[in-house]
Formats: structure tokens, sequence, C-alpha cells
């Protein structure tokens, strides 16, 4: 019996290779007439001799009863042409987009700014799918127009990501050089000054201010209202509240259950829900039934409807094609761009130098929160983030004023006579 290289026969290329630090071997055996036994494995003390017979597959997974063999070297699934086929409604149901909205704008037009940079190229190279070369010099000519002052790293870097995970599967190039140059780059530019934007938190005083400002007589001024109140209550990024539903919020009189069917860090669609108590600043639960109220007006309070809806200036719902790919949701954009026009009108579209945009309501919550104690783990569920992740601690608090006060003041002023267990006093 001789141990072969583990090296598939010509008619075993459908078998998939070994893991990488597997442990296999193909074995050459004879059956003999004692009965199927697993052939001895060849030692070290010297070669084993040569011999015609069947060949097995051997790793370090295998395991076999009493009596049996290993699979041959040779075998292979028996398929058909049936077990490569699918269905026209298997292939429609594919088609669907498996990304979030926001996610897929964003790739798409990544994509599209890639897929110009490959043709302009002489001569043109190949997008999709593309050699390791392409990626790099792709990535290394925005990193260049990054330090002409395009881009920034991490947006350099949030690039060639979304191109990265484009790729077929089987075909994506090694993007390990440019990981490394928008590493470098990035220490080189941070110690050149550079700093990475991060909106404004609104935080409870000033999203008070904001509500204030709205006028609640009206249809837009209720919607806005739960809207801000919302955002802040729940932490809310700007695509679920966009895509909230009706169903998804149950009021009461004490306060909102809300679920979110789908979030950033929960794209299984698993759901997330907790009860938010209602307080006597931001009013949820007045604020929701006002909303509701002017949405079963319209007959627009269906479970399936939508909790946010675009309105005319006179306070009607917007009308949208039949065949528009969001139905009746409002785009997240729009909710971004309504949330800083709020904040405009209340005299406060930039707090700490830093401009206001939809997350700032979520980092506004965040800081509140961590400002008053509440643990990490207790902010994650809040704020739906990952149970291990520390983003709420380091990029979501935003305390104001952090860099103009001078923690020191926080330390009681030292006094008393001078011993040799107190120490010297002023």
């Amino acid at each position: 019996m001789t141990a072969a290289l583990p090296v598939p026969a010509p008619d075993d290329e459908l078998r998939p290779a070994p893991a990488a630090g597997s442990s296999t071997e193909i074995l050459d055996a004879e059956l003999v007439p004692t009965g199927p036994e697993l052939p001895t494995l060849p030692t070290q003390s010297g070669p084993a001799p040569a011999a015609a017979g069947p060949r097995y597959l051997i790793t370090q997974h295998t395991m076999l009863g009493p009596g049996q063999l290993p699979p041959l070297a040779g075998a292979r699934p028996p398929w058909t042409d049936a077990d490569f086929r699918l269905s026209e409604e298997d292939l429609a149901d594919l088609e669907e987009e498996d990304l979030a909205e926001n996610t897929r704008i964003n790739r798409d037009s990544t994509v599209r700014a890639f897929e110009a940079w490959c043709a302009a190229q002489d001569p043109p190279r190949l997008a999709y799918p593309c050699t390791t070369a392409t990626y790099t010099a792709y990535g290394l000519h925005l990193i260049r127009e990054g330090k002409a002052g395009v881009y920034k790293p991490d947006s350099v870097g949030q690039y060639m990501s979304r191109i990265y995970n484009w790729q077929p599967v089987d075909l994506r190039p090694d993007p390990s050089r440019v990981k490394g140059r928008i590493r470098a780059w990035k220490k080189t530019w941070v110690q050149a000054g550079g700093t990475v934007d991060r909106s404004a938190a609104v935080t409870l005083e000033y999203n008070l201010r904001i509500i204030d400002a709205i006028d609640e007589s009206t249809n837009i001024g209720k919607r806005d209202a739960l809207l801000a109140a919302l955002a802040y209550s729940n932490l809310h990024r700007e695509m679920e509240l966009a895509d909230q539903l009706i169903k998804r919020v149950k009021v009461y009189d004490t306060g909102l259950h809300v679920t979110t069917a789908v979030s950033k860090t929960d794209q299984a669609g698993q759901g997330s829900g907790r009860f938010i108590q209602d307080r006597a600043d931001l009013k949820l639960v007045r604020r929701a039934r006002a909303w509701l109220a002017v949405l079963e007006g319209f007959v627009a309070a269906g479970g399936d409807d939508p909790l946010f809806r675009a309105l005319t200036r006179g306070g009607n719902l917007v009308k949208y094609p039949a065949d528009r790919t969001r139905g009746t949701r409002m785009r997240p954009g729009s909710l971004n761009e309504r949330l800083q026009f709020l904040a405009e009108q209340a005299g406060v579209p930039y707090i700490d130098g830093k401009k206001v945009t939809s997350h700032s309501w979520r980092a506004g919550a965040n800081t509140d929160l961590a400002e008053r104690g509440v643990p990490l783990a207790e902010r994650n569920v809040a704020g739906r983030w990952a149970p291990a992740s520390h983003t709420a601690d380091t990029v979501y608090d935003r305390r104001h004023g952090v860099g103009t006060r001078d923690p020191l003041e926080q330390v009681p002023l030292y006094g008393g006579k001078h011993d040799e267990t107190t120490g010297p006093t002023s």
C-alpha cells in the first residue's frame, strides 16, 4: 500500500479541495479476503511496498465504523442535470435586492465610478471580475486624489470595501496592499491635522429647543414633532425611521413599544423591540396619537403603512407613481433633510461647530445616557449596536464642550495645614 500526493484524479474535478491545514491522504490499497478493513497507513520506518488497488480519500475528519471503508478518491456525488437547475420562480426571487436601499445606493454609485475609471484606462481594464492589479491601481488612484484633498482615508476605505464585496466571491482580488497604503496614508493624514467629520449631538436640551420651534397645530408639525421625539428616544438611524411601519409602534397610555424590524447590525431581520416610557418633556404618547389621527384621516393608518409620510406644503399626502420602488415610504435622505431643516428653524444648524444631521439625534441620546452613567451594554441594546461593540463609546459619545473645558476643574482645590500626612499647603 502506497500513500500518494492528495491530487484529485482527472475525473474528480467536482470534489472540493481539502481545507487549508487539514491532514489529507489518498491511499492506494488492495482489498484482501479477510474483510473490509481500513488499510494500514504507511509508517516512516521505511517505504511501503508499491501495490495496485483502489485509491481512498482520508482526511483528519474521516470517521469510519467497524468494517467501513473510506470513500474512494475518484468518487463523486451522483449529480444529474436536474441538480444544477433553478426554476423561473427561483431566478425571479434571486433578482430581488439583498441589501438595504441606502447600502445599495452607495454601492451602485461606487461601482459606477470604478467602472468609469476602468473604461477610461488605456487600454481599458475589466471591472468585473477585476484582477488584483486593477483593484490595487484604482485604490492607489483614490489615495492620490485623497492626498490632493478630494477624499479622506475612511472614505477611500469604504469605497474599496464596496468594490471588493461587489466582485464574485471566488474571484475577489487581494485587498491587502490597498489596505496597507490606506493605513499608512491615514497615519500621516492624522499627524498633519486631519480629522474625521462627526455630526453634532442633539442632546435632550437641543432636541426640546428644536421641538418647541415646531408648529404642532398643522399636519406637518404633528409629523415633525413625533419624528424628532422618536428619533431621540429610540436612538434611530434615518433608514430605520424611513422604513418604520405603523404596526410596529404600539401606543399605550404610559409609553410606546417600538419594534425595529431591520437595522444596520441586524440584516437578518430578527427585529429588536423595546418599551419607551413616556416623558413629560418629549410627550411621545400625545405626539404619536396626534400624528396617527392625521394618518387615519387620510385613510393611511393601516398596519403595513409607513409611520412617516411625505406631505405637500398644504399638509396633504404626497402621491407617488404606482411602480415606485419604495412605495409610499419616504427616502432616508428626505428624513435627513427634514431633520436638518428643523434644526435650522430652531437656530441650531451647528452645535459645537459640528453640523446637525439625522445621526445627531442618535448621537445626542447616547451622549446623554453616557453622561448619566448608563452602562455600555444597555446603550448597545437601546441603540441596536452589536453586543460587543464599543462604537457607542468611541464614535457616538460627543459631549458638548469636550476640548474646550479643563477636566482638572472637576478636581476639588487642595487645602489644609502642611504636615507629613497631608503635604504642603498653598
